[in-house]
């Protein structure tokens, strides 16, 4: 793990030295909300609001599984995503997708044009400082938006991304509750649903939640993959180093 690390740490820093232009070849829709997977046998568990001091113990969970994941982060919430700059190194290093949840979780619908925006920038900058590029992909924070935000985030060159099964960790974050989120996912998996919500800020989620879940899609037969490949957009276009 830490060659592959490295590896993809000498990549990066080829990729600062000779920025990218960035050209639309993603057969995936800018600036239209999506809420599920369309490639079958497949579903993409994704975490919100890290990094935090759980996700590295997620990641550890998820490697034993062999899973592949998807983390919409944000540049400044439970934390400043520069105290966790090796763990989005990470991330990326073990085959996880890396999107963006905006700066600091706010609430885009409120926002003008200029706001939006700078929510964007703000953490596409600190992803270029960790990683040496920035995503393609989103999610709006309480899944909340309006047309203009729609049309300023497909005008920046992102795939917006909801879910279709929202685990509610966040209202059952304690022991005696967390079993509602299981069943919340599991009731999920059984009517079809493909792409779910959960928050790796939450120790009740990484530890008894996101267990279950894999016990639920395993039982299933079904693979978990990143948003990007559940989608069935190539990894090329997840990412671009100039705006």
């Amino acid at each position: 793990m830490h060659i592959q690390l490295l590896f993809g740490v000498v990549l990066l820093s080829h990729a600062l030295a000779a920025p990218l232009i960035l050209e639309r070849q993603s057969s995936i829709p800018y600036g239209t909300v999506i809420t599920r997977c369309t490639q079958p046998g497949v579903v993409a568990l994704t975490f919100d609001d890290g990094p935090f001091i759980y996700t590295e113990e997620l990641l550890d969970t998820i490697a034993a599984s062999g899973f592949r994941v998807t983390f919409f982060v944000n540049g400044n919430n439970y934390d400043n995503i520069n105290n966790h700059a090796s763990t989005i190194q990470r991330m990326v290093a073990e085959g996880h997708q890396v999107g963006s949840h905006t700066w600091d979780h706010g609430d885009l619908a409120t926002m003008d044009t200029a706001g939006i925006t700078s929510e964007m920038t703000q953490l596409e900058d600190a992803l270029v400082g960790i990683l040496g590029f920035f995503p393609q992909y989103m999610r709006p924070p309480y899944f909340s938006y309006n047309d203009n935000t729609l049309a300023t985030l497909g005008d920046l060159g992102y795939h917006v991304i909801q879910a279709d099964i929202d685990t509610l960790d966040w209202q059952n974050s304690t022991p005696s509750t967390i079993g509602g989120s299981e069943e919340i996912y599991e009731e999920g998996l059984e009517n079809g649903g493909t792409l779910s919500l959960m928050h790796d800020v939450y120790q009740t989620t990484v530890e008894t939640l996101v267990p279950q879940a894999i016990k639920d899609i395993q039982g299933r037969g079904l693979t978990s993959v990143t948003v990007g490949e559940c989608l069935g957009d190539p990894a090329a276009n997840w990412y671009r180093t100039s705006r």
